[in-house]
Parts: C-alpha cells; structure tokens; sequence
C-alpha cells in the first residue's frame, strides 16, 4: 500500500487543501492529513477543533485518514509506513521554502520522497491565513471553505448566518 502524508497548521482547511487532497487521492493508496503541531504558531482553532473540522471536510474520502503529530516530519512518515509527503504549490512564493523542506527531509530520510502538487488555478490566491482575515473582518468565505468551516468561522467571530 502507498501511503503519503499532507501535513500542514490547516488553521482552517480550505477549498485549497481539499483540491490539493483530492489529487493526492488520485496517486495514493491512501494519504493521511496530518496537523503539524507548532508551537511557535498561535492557531484560531484548537487542535482538536482543527481535527474535527478536518474529519467533517473530508469525510467523503475512504482512503483519508485525518491525524496530528509533533515532532520531525521524517519520523511520523517511518512510524505510518509512508513513502511520501504531499505539499501544496500555489506560487513561485512557495516553492524555495518548499523547496528546502524538502531537501531537509530527503537528507533525514532519503526513502521519503517529497511530491509537489498544483491546485485547480481558481485556489493559487488561497490560504487559511486569508480566509481568517476575511471572515475576522466580516466577509463571506463560503467560496473558499467547506460549509462546516464556515460555520466554524462564523461562530469563532460571533457572527449571524448569511
């Protein structure tokens, strides 16, 4: 079985993340979506919401598992059997940190390969760092999140539905 890792804060997974998933699907037998736990971050959501959130948005997908871990990525990758880690790539801005990440790792672990995926062009423009802001400063995020992110958002800001 080819078992890849999406790691990623998902501070909250967006239509993006979900695109970028839905390609990694299509390559591995199965991919686990995993919170990178960092403590030098200060998240909106809590792990724990952050992991329900993600288990509702990707539930539709039977060879997704959702986890979180801490530590060196290389080693999460040995201890679930995985051979590869899945990254996003939506501008030239990403890839040299990427970049280097996946270098790190190769040096670590050379067995774990680093697979750069595109999304669909319409989520180039689209992070959770956005999506926060615009939901934080009353916009409609319902075109960049899944529906219970939404409401999510909508809640964390005491706002009415739309």
């Amino acid at each position: 079985m080819k078992i890849a890792i999406y790691p990623g804060s998902f501070d909250p997974i967006t239509n993006g993340h979900l695109d970028i998933l839905e390609r990694a699907t299509s390559l591995f037998d199965k991919v686990i979506i995993t919170i990178a736990r960092n403590s030098t971050k200060h998240p909106l959501f809590t792990e724990e919401e952050r992991l329900k959130l993600m288990r509702e948005a990707v539930k539709q997908y039977k060879q997704v598992e959702v986890d979180s871990f801490e530590g060196l990525l290389v080693d999460y990758c040995r201890t679930k059997k995985a051979i590869a880690v899945v990254r996003g790539l939506r501008a030239i801005s990403d890839f040299e940190y990427e970049l280097q990440m996946a270098l790190m790792n190769r040096k670590l672990n050379p067995h774990i390969q680093t697979v750069f995926l595109m999304p669909n062009e319409r989520y180039t423009y689209l992070n959770s760092t956005i999506v926060r802001e615009i939901a934080r400063l009353g916009g409609d995020v319902r075109d960049f999140v899944p529906p219970v992110v939404k409401a999510a958002l909508d809640k964390k800001f005491n706002k009415k539905k739309r």
